[in-house]
């Protein structure tokens, strides 16, 4: 199937946030996102959090009808652009986040996050929301939280020229690392409550 970007460029998965199969024990083939989905499935089960993916509108274009009883659907549009992966309530107040996974060892590419990320990470951040990025550095199977305010100070910097990357030790020292657990399995809400409510 063919997705194609409001301004027609065709959608490339290798550059979104491609389940990435990480064979440790803990957690055995999971992508981020397969954990993420585990661990606010878990929030919501507990009543301790409301977040939810959020789902991306697609325009379909071209389908088939190999059979009666079924479409296959060939080509179709995003709609509008993507602004993050996830959002909800936490504690009455609104929560957005992103989430990136990398095989890069050293550090996190800046290619991996589009403008209007960014612009909608300020967005939320100007109206008192929480808005943050979940990011997996999958070889070393470590996950860090980093703020929404860093993640555009990263950003303007290498707008102005600067790098076009954050490194892992830039991420170690300003973000803060997420323990995988069972229950659950990426337990963010601690650092949320860490950071903003204690």
């Amino acid at each position: 199937m063919t997705i194609r970007y409001p301004n027609g460029k065709i959608y490339n998965n290798v550059t979104h946030n491609t389940p990435v199969k990480n064979h440790t024990y803990s957690n055995r083939g999971m992508s981020l996102e397969e954990e993420l989905n585990e661990t606010n499935a878990y929030y919501t089960e507990h009543s301790i959090a409301c977040i939810h993916k959020k789902p991306v509108p697609i325009q379909i274009v071209k389908v088939d009808y190999p059979q009666r009883s079924a479409a296959v659907i060939k080509e179709a549009y995003f709609k509008q652009p993507s602004t993050t992966d996830y959002n909800g309530v936490y504690k009455g107040r609104y929560i957005d986040f992103e989430a990136k996974e990398t095989q890069n060892k050293t550090s996190f590419p800046l290619q991996n996050i589009h403008p209007h990320q960014i612009q909608h990470i300020k967005q939320v951040l100007a109206h008192d929301g929480i808005a943050f990025f979940i990011i997996k550095f999958a070889h070393h199977d470590e996950t860090y939280f980093l703020k929404g305010q860093d993640i555009v100070q990263f950003w303007t910097r290498h707008e102005e020229g600067g790098r076009k990357s954050i490194t892992k030790q830039e991420i170690e020292l300003c973000g803060h690392r997420i323990q995988s657990g069972l229950h659950p399995r990426i337990d963010y809400i601690r650092i949320l409550d860490m950071l903003y409510f204690s």
